[in-house]
């Protein structure tokens, strides 16, 4: 294991080492992810200028749910870029992943160490900037148990939307393209959290509840965190489901990556 974890590590520090060669390219790249972020943002705060909520919840509210999902779908994006299902299904249609199968390595940490993209950080930096706008906007009164449990809130969309990365980039050992759907729960999810569960329609919000639970990753923690009332009525420790939903949902999905390891059959190219 310790060996593994030291080729990990070998391995972002070669990914850095190569995006940093070219630092003009690298630091517009950042400028520009952060810039996209920000200028998302922006176009909701714009909303307010013109209705002074958004169903009950103020922009410091929105923009507390909106930076968490940032910031976590950031650091998602950052170290599970290998599993992307669209950059894999071209590995996979190149034969490049029959190339890792020979290596005496465990095939899930060369593809986390296949991919680390630093312009993500200006996701997460933007993130971060919306959030802490959030908490002076907000007046949240902090506890011990609140400081303590963010980390797992993070923790535990993170492993969400990673364990998505990962079923995506599994269906394309049999379709070998990627297939749009999967974006719907990836990218999709994350625009989904980024808003008060109850704006949306009651078909998609219990679809996103019961069978996706996107809804308990974000907007329950932040009903725990804003001290706000649950407006349909679920059980006490909804808003500490988090890090149980999301960690599920990657259990799930490594399963489901060793059931299409298998089953692999090589494209032959």
């Amino acid at each position: 294991m310790r060996r593994s974890i030291s080729i990990y590590f070998k391995l972002i520090g070669a990914q850095i080492r190569s995006q940093m060669q070219y630092r003009a390219s690298f630091f517009m790249e950042l400028l520009g992810t952060a810039l996209i972020t920000l200028l998302e943002y922006a176009s909701l705060a714009l909303i307010f200028f013109r209705f002074e909520d958004l169903k009950g919840w103020s922009l410091g509210e929105i923009a507390f749910i909106y930076g968490l999902a940032e910031i976590s779908f950031g650091f998602m994006d950052l170290f599970f870029s290998g599993f992307d299902p669209g950059n894999f299904g071209l590995r996979v249609r190149k034969g490049e992943f029959d190339q890792l199968l020979l290596r005496p390595l465990n095939i899930p940490l060369q593809i986390l160490g296949s991919a680390f993209v630093l312009r993500r950080l200006g996701k997460i930096v933007v993130g971060v900037f919306i959030f802490s706008f959030a908490l002076r906007q907000t007046n949240l009164v902090w506890t011990t148990a609140k400081i303590l449990y963010l980390p797992l809130v993070v923790l535990g969309q993170v492993c969400f939307f990673g364990g998505l990365f990962i079923i995506g980039a599994t269906i394309t050992f049999w379709t070998v393209e990627s297939i749009e759907v999967v974006n719907i729960f990836t990218y999709g999810g994350n625009y989904m959290m980024s808003y008060p569960m109850h704006i949306y329609q009651n078909w998609l919000r219990r679809f996103f509840t019961y069978l996706i639970p996107v809804a308990f990753l974000n907007y329950y923690p932040a009903l725990y965190y804003l001290d706000k009332p649950d407006p349909f009525n679920l059980p006490t420790f909804a808003p500490f489901l988090s890090p149980v939903a999301g960690v599920s949902v990657f259990l799930a999905a490594l399963a489901f990556w060793q059931f299409g390891i298998k089953y692999y059959q090589s494209t032959g190219t």
